[in-house]
């Protein structure tokens, strides 16, 4: 017998995923606000949206204030920044990273399941995840980054507004932090409900602080010109190339437009960008260059003395809230990415809370929680200061960008086939730009940049030993557990009797059997009546379509009533089992599956070290330490406690 077919979706139950791979939606849904496009304007935007309140500070800051208050130099640095929005984020982004959707999902590691799946060659293949491994690793350490330096950069604001308020920054900016991470187990849907407007009123406040300075010294206008962004490089070279490392922080945030495109579309990404978000952040940079020329005292903090004295106040309740927002996307887009990462194979099982019934993906993952608040507590107190952290800030933008475009090309060669020059006009000029982003920040790897290089080569080490370990460990599983075929010979030998009922037996290896089965008929010398060999399969795309999700076979005829059962889930899809198999038997009645009185088995293996994989002592240890704190089986894949037995042995890895 072979059935093969639909199944009813079986994404949306409480509880943890499983072990195998990829990324939980995040909590930043698909419907946070009434429309498309304000729930991405309150979402997608939040980074780049607040970019404004550090990144000309910092620019005019770098290396004790070598860029003057010079027709030269302002002008080329609205000019770079500028350009730098419309090439990068526009063009790379806005135009063509967004048609690299995998289903309709966006992220690095979704281009990467894709690019996977599509292509063929073990060394591609590898090149791909290493890339990919990197991308995810690096945004972690701009998870770190982002809620400090946003909230920070607001806090800064009650200087201006009030000088000898100074000594509450740090202190105010740590509370605020403190009550977002800590609120995160109760979910953000009612409070995400509340970001889109937030947001908007945050845009036209950029929009209507640069205006004005812009009427007064109209002139600013003239660096829309790339010509200024040109004539400042050829003038001051060593300058600019400096200078290039606050430029980036102008389009830090902007792999969320593609990340979050699963959330709410290409079409309000877009719509959003143009209409409103792009507007607003050039009016408000060119403002705040027009002011800087007028006043060159300004460079202190020039996005608050934008505002008049009687509305700084005000503005820095505004700049905190917009911050907390970009800070909450951040937030949730890490536990996206560690979701994501454990279903593609890279990380462990992690706990995973679904903090709504209503919102599609609303999850909360306590370790990453407490680990990135541990990471941004301790930036906060180790930098102190915004302008401070910028230098570490810089390094890990520019990373994700380089490997994004590096899967991008990929994506322009081998799948849409584009010829040569097309990747030439279109690719190379925003990878040369996105190059040079990336060698000045290498020259603050001592002021800060070590940073996300440290953090990503932690993960990256962590992923690599994960997913070397589990093929070692699935290597010698396998020699363990023996060829399926000549078990189910032994098996009519030695059992005698047939347990009423049904029993599902949880295994990677359709060639092999199942060690908690072969221990099973070993001690008890009995079998279900019907017994189901269940595998798991995942997809390199998001969501699997109905008619691709399972597979039944029954077993040859060495003995009847044993079935194997693949189901295939997408990476973003929730692993529920029982759910599974309980539809599965709606849809084949034949089988008479009775999903309330299954009994569940899972083959547990107890790592110790000394045996002969192929890494070093301490990969080992380290994998093993991974390995005891992943989340147990049986509650990654939603098995009730009251049916399920865990049983098998020790390996020496």
């Amino acid at each position: 017998m072979n059935i093969s077919g639909a199944l009813p979706k079986v994404g949306e139950e409480p509880n943890e995923e499983p072990n195998s791979a990829g990324p939980a939606p995040d909590s930043r849904t698909r419907r946070l606000a009434a429309t498309p496009v304000v729930g991405a304007l309150g979402v997608v935007f939040g980074d780049i949206g607040t970019s404004p309140l550090y990144s000309l500070q910092t620019a005019f800051s770098v290396n004790h204030n070598e860029v003057k208050v010079t027709q030269l130099d302002v002008y080329g640095i609205i000019s770079l920044v500028v350009w730098s929005l419309i090439i990068v984020v526009t063009l790379k982004y806005v135009v063509l990273v967004m048609r690299a959707d995998n289903d309709g999902e966006g992220g690095i590691l979704a281009l990467t399941a894709l690019l996977r799946g599509r292509l063929s060659g073990v060394k591609l293949r590898s090149t791909i995840l290493v890339i990919g491994m990197v991308g995810a690793a690096l945004f972690f350490g701009d998870s770190l980054i982002t809620p400090a330096i946003s909230v920070m950069s607001a806090m800064e604001g009650l200087q201006v507004a009030r000088p000898g308020l100074e000594g509450v920054v740090l202190p105010g900016s740590l509370i605020v932090l403190t009550i977002l991470f800590m609120v995160q187990r109760f979910g953000t849907g009612k409070v995400g409900r509340a970001f889109g407007p937030v947001m908007i009123v945050w845009f036209v406040s950029l929009a209507i602080l640069g205006v004005p300075q812009i009427v007064r010294h109209p002139a600013i206008l003239l660096a829309l010109s790339p010509t200024y962004a040109a004539q400042f490089w050829i003038a001051r070279p060593g300058i600019a190339f400096v200078a290039m490392t606050a430029v980036v922080l102008t389009i830090t945030g902007a792999e969320a437009l593609y990340a979050d495109m699963g959330h709410f579309g290409a079409g309000p990404i877009r719509r959003a960008w143009f209409g409103l978000v792009l507007v607003s952040l050039l009016l408000n940079y060119m403002g705040q260059g027009a002011m800087i020329m007028d006043n060159p005292r300004t460079i202190d903090n020039p996005f608050f003395h934008l505002a008049p004295e009687w509305a700084r106040i005000p503005l820095v309740v505004l700049a905190t809230a917009a911050t907390v927002i970009a800070s909450q996307a951040v937030i949730s887009g890490a536990y996206s990415m560690a979701h994501q990462a454990t279903r593609l194979g890279l990380l462990p099982n992690l706990r995973a809370l679904h903090t709504s019934n209503k919102e599609y993906g609303q999850i909360y993952l306590p370790a990453v929680n407490w680990m990135l608040f541990a990471g941004v507590v301790a930036l906060m107190f180790g930098f102190r200061s915004s302008n401070a952290l910028a230098s570490a800030y810089g390094l890990s933008v520019t990373g994700m960008l380089v490997t994004t475009t590096g899967l991008l090309t990929l994506m322009a060669i081998r799948i849409w086939h584009w010829p040569m020059w097309r990747v030439l006009l279109r690719i190379v000029p925003v990878a040369a730009l996105e190059l040079l982003f990336l060698a000045a920040n290498m020259t603050k790897i001592v002021h800060g940049g070590w940073l996300p290089l440290t953090v990503a080569l932690i993960l990256v080490t962590v992923m690599a030993t994960w997913m070397t370990g589990n093929r070692y460990v699935l290597r010698r599983r396998g020699e363990i557990e023996g060829p399926l075929t000549d078990f189910l010979t032994r098996v009519r030998a030695v059992v005698t009797t047939r347990v009423v009922g049904e029993a599902v037996y949880l295994h990677a290896n359709p060639k092999t059997a199942p060690l908690a089965l072969k221990e099973n008929v070993r001690f008890n010398r009995a079998l279900h009546e019907r017994v189901y060999i269940v595998r798991m399969k995942t997809a390199s795309i998001p969501r699997v379509a109905d008619a691709d999700r399972f597979r039944i076979d029954e077993l040859p005829e060495h003995y009847s009533g044993l079935y194997h059962l693949t189901i295939t889930f997408g990476f973003q899809e929730t692993r529920d089992i029982p759910g599974a198999i309980a539809a599965i038997g709606r849809q084949c009645p034949q089988l008479k599956i009775n999903p309330d009185e299954i009994r569940y088995f899972a083959s547990v293996m107890t790592l110790t070290p000394g045996g002969d994989a192929p890494m070093n002592p301490w990969r080992k240890h380290l994998y093993i330490w991974l390995a005891r704190n992943a989340t147990p089986r049986g509650e990654a894949f939603h098995l009730p406690p009251n049916r399920t037995m865990l049983m098998g042995g020790t390996l020496q890895i």
